[in-house]
């Protein structure tokens, strides 16, 4: 028995337990707590990944060919036997198709972001921590993608490379730099000023290094939350270059292209019409209310 005990028991008082060591919860935890406990996210959360779900598996779910013709059966109407969601223009199961068609038109909204994502906040991130001329050079080479609206953008990006859907996410891609890079720079220059990077520059610490390890943990996250908000946005664009025929070429199912061809049933089948536009409506909504409540887990400030 330890002499602390022993002077406690004489005391008359019972021993004090040792004590423990506890663990804080880290960023990240706490991020994913408030993200859980918010149920308008959570339900946008269940809704994209059901849709993603739906796409990968679609070759192996879908209740009919999706590319299958028949001008006996074009334009039946919703409920009809063997076609829950009824035929497209021409007699193509209207369900598998917008089953399949979520592959493009999902990897058409996430992909250009992820690459936009990347060499923005590389460009971002290299003007707000250099500052300067090479700030002033970077910025001013932004500035005038930036001055373009995105739509009309994309859509003289698209014009001018050709259709097709590498084109297409190129001209995506290159719509959505300049946006995060804004943000990027922004966030990074206002890191840049912080106390610990003054510090670890006084300390005589390679830029690489500070970079690494002070300002990217604190830079990606208001950058990530802000690229997740541009999945909607580019879901639509993707959607708009298909409709214009500027995207996805016939006959590969794309919820836009879909919009696109079945615009002349509008009168007829009106409910069939409107179908793919509905895919996209939830879907651009869902995203963007998984960003709102990412941005309020991480409680980032504009």
């Amino acid at each position: 028995m330890s002499a602390t005990a022993t002077s406690s028991i004489a005391a008359g008082t019972a021993p004090s337990p040792p004590l423990q060591a506890v663990r804080s919860r880290s960023h990240g935890a706490n991020v994913m707590r408030r993200l859980v406990r918010n149920p308008v996210a959570m339900t946008a959360a269940a809704i994209i990944l059901l849709l993603i779900l739906v796409a990968i598996f679609a070759p192996w779910i879908m209740p009919a060919d999706p590319f299958a013709t028949s001008m006996f059966k074009r334009l039946r109407p919703v409920g009809t036997p063997g076609y829950p969601l009824g035929t497209d223009e021409l007699g193509r199961d209207l369900l598998s198709r917008l089953m399949l068609g979520g592959r493009l038109s999902l990897f058409m909204g996430i992909a250009p972001v992820i690459m936009a994502f990347v060499i923005g906040s590389a460009l971002g991130i290299l003007a707000g921590y250099a500052g300067g001329k090479v700030n002033t050079v970077i910025m001013r080479c932004i500035d005038v993608l930036y001055a373009f609206p995105s739509v009309l953008l994309a859509i003289a990006l698209s014009g001018a490379l050709g259709a097709g859907i590498t084109n297409a996410l190129i001209s995506l891609t290159v719509v959505f730099v300049p946006q995060i890079a804004r943000i990027a720079e922004s966030v990074t220059t206002q890191v840049r000023r912080s106390d610990y990077v003054d510090a670890a520059r006084a300390s005589g610490a390679p830029a690489l290094t500070i970079v690494r390890r002070h300002v990217l943990g604190n830079v990606i996250g208001p950058i990530f939350v802000y690229s997740t908000s541009l999945i909607s946005v580019a879901m639509i664009l993707a959607s708009g270059l298909s409709f214009l025929g500027l995207g996805v070429k016939p006959p590969q199912p794309e919820w836009g292209l879909m919009l696109n061809t079945l615009r002349t049933a509008i009168y007829s089948q009106p409910l069939i019409a409107a179908l793919p536009g509905v895919l996209i409506f939830v879907t651009s909504v869902s995203f963007n209310m998984l960003a709102d409540g990412l941005r309020t887990a991480m409680e980032v400030k504009q």
